[in-house]
């Protein structure tokens, strides 16, 4: 499953390394390296995930957390702390964490422990999403097209996954940034209707993907 996630470390390099390390699963990862910027961006974006380093500068994690659980926001949070101590980790999960992570740890772990939150943040999907003659496999990154197998890129992926959440809707260009992309994106680049483009040649004719004028995206 693909997701939004928020990094809130202030270790620059522990933070790139958890942000490349999820944006390889592939997830849309933000990082922001003090509680202050953690809140601006929660009040901004709509996360599945928040990675969230207890010990932070400017706003510390405590209230970061109590702030997030006060929100609408339906991110569930991963608490990052050195401390071993059985009282701090019970501290972090009574504030509304959803799970609690010592360091150091092993990225892998981390990286399967924010798939579960995700699915926990979600309405509960099939695990192969499928349409017509369209199959996608998440856990697998897997397409497939009346049983042929279709290689596609990291965005033409979420893209397509979105999409099939979607159920024949229509989804904005700005959902599909929202979900898929991240901070970085510009939405004025044209990278939506880029990405539409490249993964309706992939998936082949007859297209599968209508463009509703000044609405989005649908599938067939």
């Amino acid at each position: 499953m693909i997701m939004r996630v928020l990094v809130v470390e202030d270790e620059p390099i522990l933070a790139d390394a958890i942000a490349e390390w999820l944006r390889d699963e592939p997830h849309a990862v933000d990082v922001v390296g003090d509680g202050g910027s953690a809140v601006e961006r929660i009040h901004t974006y709509d996360y599945d995930v928040v990675v969230l380093d207890r010990d932070l500068p400017v706003l510390h994690g405590d209230e970061v957390c109590r702030l997030l659980i006060e929100s609408p926001s339906t991110a569930r949070v991963l608490m990052l702390t050195a401390s071993a101590a059985v009282a701090d980790r019970v501290g972090g999960l009574s504030l509304g964490a959803d799970d609690y992570l010592t360091k150091p740890f092993a990225l892998a772990e981390l990286a399967a422990r924010v798939q579960a939150l995700g699915r926990r943040s979600r309405p509960a999907a099939p695990p192969v999403l499928r349409r017509g003659e369209l199959e996608l496999d998440p856990s697998r990154r897997e397409v497939f097209r009346d049983g042929v197998q279709i290689p596609l890129a990291r965005k033409e992926f979420g893209v397509l996954a979105e999409l099939l959440r979607a159920d024949g809707a229509t989804v904005s260009a700005e959902q599909l940034l929202e979900k898929v992309w991240d901070e970085f994106a510009d939405p004025f680049t044209g990278s939506v209707r880029l990405t539409v483009h490249k993964l309706r040649r992939k998936l082949g004719e007859p297209t599968l993907i209508d463009t509703i004028t000044g609405v989005g995206y649908r599938l067939r």
